[in-house]
């Protein structure tokens, strides 16, 4: 029997772009979890992770999303690289540029255009004012 792969999502296609355009030791991924509603989308959690290698996958993601205990109706997602190495973040650098990015976020929503935002489908959304 002949299993063929499932297709891929607009996550996938920029988790592998995004890994492909930069170094090899990879990226560090800022993710931010919000609930969409009517006229506001209101961040709800975020963490970070270390990007290493192009076999990330939507529902990999969203297994480990599925950890925050939140129910999260997109997700955005900011790549970062250490301009000095061009790979991944040190920890301690990553916790405080991700607080930096969340207080972005939650002084001005549109400042989720600047990342990579998605559903919880995989397919690219755009926040536009109101």
């Amino acid at each position: 029997m002949l299993i063929s792969e499932p297709p891929l999502t607009d996550f996938d296609r920029w988790a592998r772009a995004e890994y492909e355009a930069g170094d090899p030791r990879g990226f560090t991924a800022f993710v931010i979890l919000v609930k969409i509603k009517k006229k506001d989308v209101d961040p709800l959690c975020s963490t970070y992770m270390h990007v290493i290698g192009d076999e990330l996958d939507w529902g990999t993601i969203t297994m480990l999303l599925a950890g925050s205990g939140m129910t999260w109706d997109a997700a955005v997602f900011f790549a970062k690289r250490d301009f000095r190495a061009n790979g991944p973040l040190d920890n301690p650098t990553a916790r405080l540029l991700l607080h930096d990015q969340e207080a972005r976020v939650k002084e001005d929503r549109l400042a989720i255009n600047e990342g990579h935002f998605f559903d919880v489908w995989g397919r690219r959304m755009i926040v536009e004012e109101a």
